[in-house]
């Protein structure tokens, strides 16, 4: 199973969880819902270097998809989905910029 990690106030994450409605291959883990997933996911952007250039950029580094073989990705496509188009709009970043 793939773990994805994001909250539904994401507009990357909600276009990643759309296209997962109802596949038991995938888990959604909402980071904003209960603590325990935030720091659950905290715990992954500590210390893997995939998170280096959304931390540089002020991104949050969602969705994040833990693959079954236990890789860390931020790419859509290595999950089997597809990402958001760019000309929806820029993710969300941290300084503002986005949403």
């Amino acid at each position: 199973m793939i773990k994805i990690y994001g909250m539904n106030t994401c507009p990357d994450c909600t276009y990643v969880e759309a296209q997962i409605k109802d596949n038991p291959n995938y888990e959604i883990i909402d980071i904003g819902q209960h603590v325990r997933y935030l720091k659950e996911f905290l715990k992954l952007r500590d210390k893997e270097p995939v998170f280096n250039g959304p931390k540089k950029v002020g991104a949050a580094g969602i969705p994040c998809f833990v693959l079954e073989d236990g890789t860390v990705t931020l790419v859509p496509e290595e999950a089997g989905l597809k990402s958001r188009p760019i000309e929806s709009g820029k993710a969300c970043n941290l300084d503002g910029s986005g949403c």
